[in-house]
């Protein structure tokens, strides 16, 4: 049986062909005319995700996980990261466990549910409700209408749940999942970048905020 590790080094894009907008499950172009500041009509292109569920406001969540056990409390927190074969890029992304909503879900319990699928740990919404759950972010505004939330929690390793996680993964989805120091974010994403792996913008803004924080002394 293949590990995580293999499939995505042995996964590459094998061709690619033009997609009718009648034959796409997932996303569509749309043409958009709209009037500028000084009131000239213009045209824009951009795409829209098809699997965003009625009445809801984002597609989907970003989770930012945050390994800790309380029997340790001088051991420095850890972030959980994945590994994913993206084909739009042909490359493998570092990025956080992630997902679309379902139906009359909302953001916290899609986040729990896909952090137990896509790693087996199980997590807690951060203590602090001011901080727990992100304003709506969009990903590419110039490109697209997809949006998230990111979702910030914690996982107690101490408890026998968390003792050895078992993903839940779907029979198309090769996820390897590890965890790094959250403070050394910065330079680790910068050493995956050297080994040839994309950096997801959501880890690059996480470890960029970080440096952030500690260049300009905020904390």
């Amino acid at each position: 049986m293949k590990t995580e590790a293999q499939s995505q080094e042995q996964s590459a894009v094998l061709k690619t062909a033009a997609l009718a907008n009648n034959d796409a499950k997932w996303v569509t172009l749309i043409e958009t005319t709209y009037t500028d500041p000084e009131g000239v009509e213009r045209t824009w292109e951009s795409a829209e995700r098809l699997t965003r569920p009625k009445g809801c406001d984002i597609d989907g969540v970003g989770v930012a996980a945050i390994l800790q056990d309380p029997t340790k409390p001088d051991a420095e927190p850890r972030i959980l990261l994945q590994k994913q074969y993206r084909p739009p890029i042909d490359r493998t992304v570092i990025e956080v466990p992630a997902g679309l909503m379902d139906p009359n879900e909302t953001a916290e319990t899609c986040a729990i549910r896909e952090l137990r699928e896509e790693t087996g740990y199980v997590g807690v919404l951060f203590q602090d409700k001011s901080f727990a759950v992100s304003p709506v972010m969009f990903n590419d505004p110039g490109f697209c209408n997809t949006n998230l939330r990111m979702i910030h929690v914690t996982v107690d390793l101490s408890l026998p749940e968390n003792q050895n996680p078992k993903p839940q993964l779907e029979e198309n989805e090769f996820i390897e999942t590890f965890s790094v120091p959250l403070k050394e974010l910065w330079a680790i994403c910068q050493e995956f970048e050297r080994q040839g792996y994309a950096i997801d913008a959501r880890v690059g803004s996480l470890a960029e905020g970080i440096e952030f924080a500690k260049r300009w002394k905020l904390t």
